[in-house]
């Protein structure tokens, strides 16, 4: 399922990876889920060492399949010692917004990040937060930036120190949804009951392409926001680090267009690319790669896995401007393993005018630089596996 597909039926992007691992000395095969297959496919994984999935959230169930039980099979094959590369649950816990949480201790980390998973938790929490800075809630399943707002007080009445008091159910509130960086004006209370229950007559009108109910089925079925401080100078831009296992690939600078917060594709940012020793990025790549990285899986619940195979961090500069660069202070924004693409590859990506598009159709330097991507993961892959 799913329409990120060349016309082999197969990812845009599934030939480096399998390219990779040959080079490294090891048989792949890329072979289809179909759901009506299910029993068929899990016994047929049972005959590798280690298993890539290449499928996308959602994909599963939208061809008519159930993503649980998907997940629980992988789940399986864990159990019987095969490597998934990302396991259902590295997935789950590292694409969480309350990852953000668990690593706020680290240099990579604000202490001041909360997570809330019930009703009385968020009113509670938020109305002290907002009261004394600026304040970015992030709901949990959303993607391309949908239920990530950006929120200031309009009065700009903000406490000297935490706690010192909270804000009361009528103060107004400035809101930009990163999506599609697009305004709404909307009460304390309000905001609370669109977050907690959806539009109805309590939440009033908004212009949100999203539906709220962030918290809706609880912890367990992902119900939750987290509340992280704004950092003003993201209008500057964040990085968004590109890794395969514990290596530095390739870093992404993502600009707002003028005016706007979200560099989310699609809302007219601006694309840097730099290599991954870039020197003006040197403290930040050094402080993650090798204090914080070694710490994060084990923060997250996750100490007998390993780093995922292909994966990226994006980083929010929160230090003061003014702050020389090697005192810089970037926190993470977000973690993403789940089926991450090789943009050097979306020639291949088929599309309403391009329905046969194929691996041919990328050019020598992005094949280059493809392939030496595939050929670092199967080095990665080779190495954890031999362990």
């Amino acid at each position: 399922g799913g329409s990120d597909k060349s016309n082999n039926g197969h990812r845009y992007d599934s030939i480096p990876f399998a390219n990779g691992m040959i080079s490294a000395s090891m048989s792949c095969q890329l072979i289809h889920y179909t759901h009506e297959e299910h029993d068929k496919f899990f016994e047929l994984c049972k005959s590798f060492d280690f298993i890539i999935v290449r499928c996308n959230p959602g994909q599963i169930k939208a061809d008519g399949g159930d993503q649980q039980k998907f997940d629980d099979g992988m789940r399986e094959m864990r159990k019987l010692g095969k490597q998934v590369w990302p396991s259902p649950d590295v997935m789950e816990k590292m694409g969480a917004k309350d990852a953000l949480c668990k690593v706020a201790d680290m240099n990579i980390g604000l202490p001041d990040t909360l997570a809330y998973y019930t009703e009385e938790e968020f009113g509670a929490g938020f109305k002290k937060t907002m009261a004394f800075q600026p304040r970015v809630i992030k709901q949990n399943r959303g993607s391309s930036g949908e239920g990530i707002w950006i929120i200031k007080l309009k009065e700009g009445n903000y406490c000297a120190s935490f706690g010192e008091r909270c804000c009361e159910d009528g103060e107004k509130l400035m809101l930009m949804e990163a999506n599609d960086n697009h305004e709404e004006e909307h009460t304390v209370a309000e905001f609370i009951e669109f977050c907690v229950n959806g539009r109805n007559d309590k939440s009033g009108d908004w212009t949100s392409k999203g539906v709220g109910k962030y918290l809706e089925g609880g912890k367990e079925a992902g119900g939750q926001l987290v509340d992280q401080r704004f950092c003003p100078r993201i209008v500057e831009g964040e990085l968004r680090y590109n890794q395969v296992g514990d290596a530095l690939v390739g870093i992404i600078h993502k600009k707002p267009k003028e005016g706007g917060i979200s560099a989310v594709g699609g809302t007219g940012s601006i694309y840097t690319y730099y290599g991954p020793d870039e020197a003006k990025f040197k403290n930040l790549t050094e402080g993650f790669l090798k204090k914080d990285l070694p710490l994060v899986m084990p923060a997250l619940g996750l100490p007998e896995e390993p780093v995922p195979l292909w994966w990226t961090t994006d980083f929010i500069l929160s230090s003061p401007e003014g702050t020389p660069a090697e005192e810089e202070k970037w926190i993470v924004g977000e973690f993403n393993c789940s089926c991450v693409g090789i943009s050097r590859c979306l020639a291949a990506y088929c599309k309403d005018d391009t329905p046969n598009a194929c691996y041919d159709d990328i050019t020598a330097e992005d094949k280059a630089e493809a392939d030496k991507y595939g050929k670092l993961m199967g080095e990665k892959a080779l190495g954890i596996m031999s362990k």
